[in-house]
């Protein structure tokens, strides 16, 4: 157990963040398995720009890496295109 107030206290921050992080991290990874389950070109298109910016928010907080962003960005423009 903690000897410190600082570290108890940082303990609770570190609970909070993580469950704060959690949450979105899940929410982005929802939101790309919707984008790629979508089967007509205008509808992914829509809701790309949401993702996007939702990935770009995530790598800014430093909740997921910026280059897994760019990556995962970068494999939905390419999975929308292929759509007919």
């Amino acid at each position: 157990m903690a000897n410190h107030k600082s570290s108890v206290k940082r303990i609770r921050q570190t609970e909070t963040k993580r469950l704060h992080n959690r949450y979105y991290a899940k929410t982005v990874r929802n939101a790309v398995r919707d984008i790629r389950a979508i089967n007509k070109k205008e509808e992914a298109v829509a809701s790309l720009s949401k993702v996007v910016s939702m990935l770009d928010k995530l790598a800014r907080m430093n909740v997921i890496h910026k280059n897994k962003a760019d990556n995962l960005k970068a494999k939905l423009a390419l999975h929308i295109n292929k759509l007919a």
